[in-house]
């Protein structure tokens, strides 16, 4: 039987655009996912494989990331209008421009001084808790007991758009990555942190505690100058330990959310630490345990399975 052709767009999906503007000290970012699907004239395509008409999905992409440059996102409708007016009015063969946006917001980190560039992704942590007993078959307790108390979060995004280095590390004939002096560092916290002294008899404030170390995390994160990501993971767990005596242990896994400068040179545009992609995989991958000095280690936790 013979077929005809319906309903049809094609386009770039999911594109990563984070734009950074610096006003001295005070950083401003928007984080947007931007997804195009243009449609008109485009049966050929489809029925006799001429790409006469088609606008390369690619150049869709680069057309997301000079827009953020020669532009600005000054909100997401805004940027979606201007895509998608671009799209329509500059190819005949495109009748349609559906552009869809999802921005992921940020609120700032308190930081001493005068510096304003760091964030934390809003409402995206889960808080964990994990609790294992072992006691007497008599339920009376005794020598026998034993308390193990984990509290901890997962997915808590945070970022710094400056003040973070990486250089001077081993290469050798695979090495590609090009050395920096200033660059975005962003991760996706996972901790859990254990007490110490039995729940019982100490009747801590569990919520308060939490808010606490959540927070030395993200002072820690915020004040810190980082060289590594590895740097930064051991002072977040040396702030929690230092400044709980409650907590003995800490174990951190921060995933490194590469956010990597878009190249606009072809393009005729100068990207000053203004525009990235922000790649979600593959991801270097940091983690290590804190102790307090003279602490015997547990055994280690799997943060992927935590409630």
């Amino acid at each position: 039987m013979p077929t005809v052709l319906g309903q049809n767009q094609y386009g770039k999906a999911e594109t990563r655009v984070v734009r950074v503007t610096r006003e001295g000290p005070v950083h401003h970012i928007r984080d947007l996912n931007v997804s195009i699907a243009l449609s008109g004239a485009m049966s050929d395509v489809h029925t006799k494989g001429s790409n006469a008409g088609v606008l390369p999905t690619d150049t869709t992409k680069n057309t997301v990331f000079a827009f953020a440059k020669e532009h600005g996102i000054a909100s997401a409708e805004d940027f979606a209008v201007r895509l998608a007016r671009h799209f329509v009015s500059g190819q005949e063969t495109i009748h349609t421009a559906r552009i869809r946006v999802e921005e992921y917001g940020w609120d700032r980190i308190p930081a001493d001084g005068d510096a304003a560039h760091s964030f934390v992704r809003r409402g995206q942590e889960t808080r964990t808790a994990q609790v294992t007993y072992h006691g007497q078959s008599n339920g009376h307790g005794g020598q026998g007991e034993q308390w193990q108390v984990l509290s901890g979060l997962k997915g808590l995004v945070v970022m710094n758009t400056t003040d973070s280095e990486f250089h001077g590390y081993v290469k050798d004939r695979y090495t590609t990555l090009p050395e920096t002096r200033d660059r975005i560092l962003a991760t996706e916290v996972n901790a859990c942190w254990r007490h110490a002294g039995r729940p019982e008899g100490d009747k801590p404030d569990w919520d308060a505690s939490y808010e606490r170390a959540r927070g030395h995390l993200l002072a820690a994160f915020a004040g810190t100058y980082s060289l590594s990501l590895q740097q930064t993971l051991y002072a977040m767990g040396s702030r929690v330990v230092d400044q709980e005596p409650g907590i003995d242990e800490i174990r951190l896994s921060l995933p490194n959310k590469h956010h990597f400068l878009a190249d606009l040179r072809p393009f005729g545009l100068d990207n000053d630490n203004e525009v990235y992609f922000a790649a979600d995989r593959p991801y270097g991958l940091i983690e290590a345990t804190v102790l307090r000095d003279g602490v015997t280690a547990a055994v280690p936790v799997d943060l992927t399975n935590l409630p």
